[in-house]
């Protein structure tokens, strides 16, 4: 293997590591998909007060997401994203990057999979027609399949497993790598079309319903962010061919790079849609008191004197206000997009 590696003919990586653009990219999806989840479990918890078996998917396929995201830190911190040149005498750090390598492909595609099943279990809610029902039906089925089997091939690629990340150490075999790639694109090819189903579906959907034009603009945008999902996974597609090269833990950046917005965009897209109930509360928040009235000097929205009569007929509306933004009275739901 060191041998293969000291003599590889691949010249066309000249820097030396990719290892940067890993970080910064992992980083970037990890804490927006973050922050959308998290809002969404404020919402569906504290809000709504309706918490799902969608929601407890996307919290699941979050923190399988997480530690995708460590296994992309720990790939670059050690073997990944550099060349033959860095590692020709460094097996360990080849040893612990094939490792998590490894362990990435199986933590992305249980990512992808739980949070695509979530998304889908969510616009099944807002589908009325049968037709929808069964594309959705067929999406799920779809994607859970080919999740299963890229799943089992990811882990058992090689025999004995550990020969994946000790074949400088110990004998064994994998499974042709021409017969693995025609395995990822077909799982490609199929999330990147289930994926764009989940983006356009969710528009022939809100555009039925009894909505202005702006709010159904508005709604059926952030859902159909998943399209942008399926084009990370279409512009992973001309890259899967790296994976043959001997140069492999360097060649392979651009797919970790495209896995990982794949996941952040995923969740993010299936995430954003549930917290519209926060917009509304902020809106109303912010139009009914104005930011340049003083509540020390005068009254909180007249600005009259204080101990007038007029005062204190606004200080009673604050204080019923006060207590609708404490203490709002959402309606208990399970339509995501009218919350």
């Amino acid at each position: 293997m060191l041998q293969i590696l000291k003599n590889s003919p691949d010249p066309s990586f000249r820097r030396l590591s990719e290892s940067p653009s890993r970080y910064l990219v992992t980083a970037v999806f990890l804490g927006t998909s973050l922050v959308a989840v998290g809002l969404r479990c404020f919402v569906r918890l504290s809000i709504v007060r309706a918490f799902g078996h969608d929601d407890a998917l996307m919290v699941m396929a979050m923190l399988f997401n997480v530690a995708f995201a460590v296994c992309t830190f720990l790939n670059a911190s050690s073997g990944a994203g550099k060349t033959v040149t860095y590692l020709v005498d460094r097996p360990e750090d080849i040893r612990r990057g094939y490792l998590f390598w490894w362990l990435g492909q199986i933590l992305y595609v249980t990512t992808v999979t739980i949070g695509r099943l979530s998304i889908t279990i969510s616009l099944l809610r807002l589908t009325v027609e049968r037709i929808h029902i069964w594309i959705l039906y067929a999406v799920m089925a779809l994607s859970t399949t080919v999740g299963i089997v890229l799943f089992f091939v990811a882990m058992f690629q090689c025999q004995p497993v550990s020969y994946y990340w000790d074949r400088l150490s110990i004998e064994g075999h994998c499974l042709d790598m021409d017969l693995l790639l025609g395995i990822v694109y077909m799982y490609s090819a199929v999330a990147a079309t289930c994926d764009f189903i989940i983006g356009i579906l969710p528009v022939l959907l809100i555009w039925r319903l009894q909505m202005d034009r702006r709010t159904k603009t508005a709604v059926a945008g952030i859902l159909g962010i998943a399209c942008i999902a399926s084009a990370a996974v279409i512009a992973r597609i001309p890259y899967l061919g790296s994976a043959k090269s001997p140069d492999f833990l360097h060649a392979t950046t651009q797919i970790s790079i495209c896995s990982n917005v794949e996941a952040g965009l995923g969740i993010t897209a299936g995430s954003l849609a549930t917290v519209r109930p926060i917009i509304r509360l902020w809106s109303r928040m912010t139009f009914a008191i104005p930011s340049n009235h003083s509540l020390t000097a005068s009254c909180p929205i007249s600005g009259k004197r204080r101990g007038t009569a007029d005062c204190r007929d606004d200080a009673n509306s604050h204080s019923t206000y006060a207590s609708y933004v404490t203490e709002p009275q959402w309606p208990t739901q399970t339509t995501y997009a009218i919350p």
